[in-house]
């Protein structure tokens, strides 16, 4: 993966995908790692993390996290998730952040050389291409080394570089360990 020490750099992180791809390989982000490596990269200019919260519950387990990164240097983009009941009867919640992600990556896309995207989403295809036509070059982070793999051919294929998170895992992860998880907000479309 190519980084060039004067080219200013964005980081665009879809929480939730991210937690995923992390969790199906047994790790845990250190976001401070995470900032760190990046900052020693290339001129950062932005960190964004994108996440819905629920805030009916009294504790959400994410608040703390986004709590955490508003103070350490990230942006933090949040909308309340909406609670639906699946099928079985159990209340769930879903919440995208696709629009929110998107608009900015483009406002920011002129300000930038690069721009880092941590996420499998294949829906961010098109993005991915319309920055690329603005000239700025994309690096997609996900795995492929999951079962089933949590990135899509399409965003892999067509992103400038694709990083394998299991590559850069002791970059920007805590050590593995076995950890009790909440699952992530179900983030499927309406």
């Amino acid at each position: 993966m190519a980084f060039y020490k004067d080219e200013r750099l964005a980081l665009f992180i879809d929480g939730a995908n991210l937690y995923s791809a992390a969790r199906a390989l047994g790790l845990e982000i250190d976001f401070r790692k995470l900032l760190k490596e990046f900052q020693g990269r290339g001129r950062l200019l932005r960190a964004n993390y994108y996440t819905a919260l629920v805030e009916s519950d009294d504790y959400s387990p994410i608040r703390p996290l986004v709590d955490w990164l508003a103070y350490n240097g990230f942006n933090t983009v949040t909308k309340p998730a909406r609670e639906f009941t699946d099928r079985e009867g159990r209340k769930r919640h879903r919440g995208s952040m696709d629009v929110e992600l998107t608009v900015d990556l483009l406002e920011t896309a002129p300000h930038v050389d690069h721009i880092v995207l941590f996420s499998g989403n294949g829906d961010f295809r098109r993005l991915v291409e319309a920055a690329k036509a603005r000239g700025v070059r994309v690096s997609v982070v996900s795995t492929n080394e999951s079962s089933p793999p949590m990135v899509s051919d399409d965003l892999r294929r067509v992103a400038d570089s694709f990083i394998e998170l299991e590559d850069i895992a002791e970059l920007i992860a805590r050590p593995r360990r076995e950890t009790a998880d909440t699952p992530p907000l179900d983030d499927s479309e309406d």
